[in-house]
Parts: C-alpha cells; structure tokens; sequence
C-alpha cells in the first residue's frame, strides 16, 4: 500500500510524508515545487514534479508507484491573495481536485484524506466552531476549499469514494529542523522576516474584548496536525468510519499578544510590537474544538506555545533565511 501525497514538498506536505514514514507506510510525493522545495521531500519517499492539473502524470504516478490513497494537500493556499486571483484559485484548487478526483476514479483509488481549511467557515457568529458551524466562506479560498469537500461527498455517493477532509487554522511550528514555513503571509515567517531584518513587528488592533486586548487564535504544531493526516489514512485503510469532516483545533486559543512575547522570549531579541488599527471584519476570537478529531484521529495538542515558536525559529534558522 502506498499513498500519494500532493503538494508532499511543502511545509505542511512534507510533515505529513514524514509521518507517513515514520508509521511505516510507503509514500510518493507530487508536487510542482511552485511553492514547495524539494529538499524537503524526505529519502524514502519518490518524488515526482508535476502539476495537480496534470492528470497524465498522476495516473501514471499511481500506475507506478502502486498507489492505494492520497493525502490531498496540493493546493494555493493564501486566502488573501485568492481576492486578487480567485480564477487562478479556483484552478488550483477546485480544477485541481476534480483532475485528481477523476485520475483516481479511472484506477480505481477509492480512498482520500483532504487537508480542508477553517477558512469554510469564514467569520462565524460563534467564538467557537464545530463540525456543524455555518459554512460561509468569505474568500475564493475558502469557497475552493468547501467546493473539494463537496466533490469528496459527491464522489462517495457516485462511486462510493471513502474520504475525510481536515480543517484547521493557523499552522507553526516545525517536526524537523530540515522545514521551515516559508510562507510570505503567515504570521510567524512575517514575525521572523521582521526582527532579521531589524523591523518592529507590528499588531492590528489591541483593543478587542479580549484578556490583552489582541486577538485569539488557534495555532496547531504543524507535526500534530501531520500525525491526524496519517491516522486518517490508517482508518481508511482497515475500512473504519469516519466523518466527513474534522476540525483540528485547540479549544482555546492564543492571542496575538502572547505569541509576539514568546516570539521574543525565545529568540532573545527584545521588542515592544507596533500596534496598528484593526483589520476590518477582523473578529475578537475564533478557535475551533477538536473533541471528534480526538475521538478518532489521536489529535491533540502535544506542544506548548514555546514549543512552537522554538521549533519554528530553530527551522527558520537552519534553512538560512
């Protein structure tokens, strides 16, 4: 049994090739390396450079490497950017999938994990989202990311497709000091960029109806959420139900102010952050429970705040930049 990991040569990708590895499970990576690097594809897993839109490829890649599930983690992931480009958005992520949805339908592949995101349901009402929460996407991101999970359940009815989508917020952290985020919009790259760089970070908004008036969060080690991934596909494997979906969030959040006092503590360099307005429509607090993906996907929360950001600025170090 082997399972296809696209978008394997990411940072969220390559954590979950490695644990995949780790379980003693065979893994092959696709990936198009426009975001990922291939160093990051661990020894032990094939490699294959090739577009999620490219469906040739990805029968072939399952023709070769005797493929039996995917981990689907391919995908443009900035939700910001998507505003500006929802077409190529769309393309990526919602093309993207029905090419590999219909790759898989014509091998006759029938299970798939789908890293999903919170982003589907955009700014609930609620300052804690379930399973059940609203769907209201508020980004071609996040409309992309609902429209996949919508494929997965429309596959299942039609050809009986077993399939889970996990979503979640913000990940940090590293599981291996050889990967680092190298986003160029997620908060703990930003953070780092700016203290290399002699800047202040800066905080939008300090005056929310919060304990240090900066806004909640969750914030998941990217190594925990990898670990849920290949849970996933091990349910998968022995024919064990799931749901449709799972959140692999925290409970309880931490705020921007907290992260930016352990981003200083542990990289040793002092700093008061800049406080600037808020973002619009930008909410007090959003977190997600988890209690159903640690029901049934071993998910919890095994690192501390420090843990994060240390392992985040260790990564960030040895990757060089």
């Amino acid at each position: 049994m082997t399972w296809l990991v696209t978008g394997g040569a990411g940072y969220i990708g390559a954590h979950v090739v490695r644990s995949l590895l780790d379980a003693g499970l065979r893994a092959v990576v696709l990936d198009d390396l426009s975001t990922g690097h291939k160093s990051f594809v661990p020894r032990g897993a094939p490699f294959v450079q090739a577009s999620i839109l490219d469906g040739a490829r990805i029968v072939d890649t399952i023709d070769e490497h005797e493929v039996t599930g995917v981990i689907h983690v391919a995908g443009f992931k900035y939700a910001g950017v998507s505003v500006q480009r929802p077409l190529h958005t769309y393309e990526q992520n919602v093309t993207g999938t029905a090419i590999l949805l219909a790759a898989m339908s014509d091998r006759k592949v029938d299970r798939i994990v789908f890293s999903s995101s919170a982003a589907v349901y955009g700014t609930p009402d609620v300052d804690t989202v379930t399973e059940d929460t609203a769907k209201n996407p508020q980004s071609p991101y996040g409309e992309s990311k609902l429209i996949g999970e919508w494929l997965l359940r429309d596959q299942a009815v039609a050809e009986g497709l077993r399939h889970t989508s996990l979503r979640y917020f913000n990940v940090v952290g590293s599981g291996d000091e050889s990967i680092s985020d190298t986003s160029p919009h997620n908060l703990f790259p930003l953070v780092f960029d700016a203290l290399v760089a002699g800047r202040t970070p800066r905080i939008n908004g300090n005056d929310y109806p919060t304990p240090d008036g900066t806004n909640v969060r969750d914030y998941i080690h990217v190594a925990d959420l990898a670990v849920s991934h290949v849970a996933a596909a091990r349910r998968l494997d022995a024919g064990e139900p799931l749901e449709p979906a799972y959140n692999l969030g925290s409970g309880d959040g931490v705020s921007v102010g907290e992260i930016m006092a352990t981003v200083a503590q542990v990289t040793g360099i002092d700093f008061v952050p800049e406080i600037g307005p808020r973002r619009p429509g930008d909410p007090a607090r959003i977190v997600a429970a988890g209690d159903l993906a640690a029901r049934d996907l071993d998910w919890k929360m095994r690192h501390s705040l420090t843990e994060m950001v240390s392992s985040a600025w260790a990564a960030r170090r040895a990757y060089g930049r």
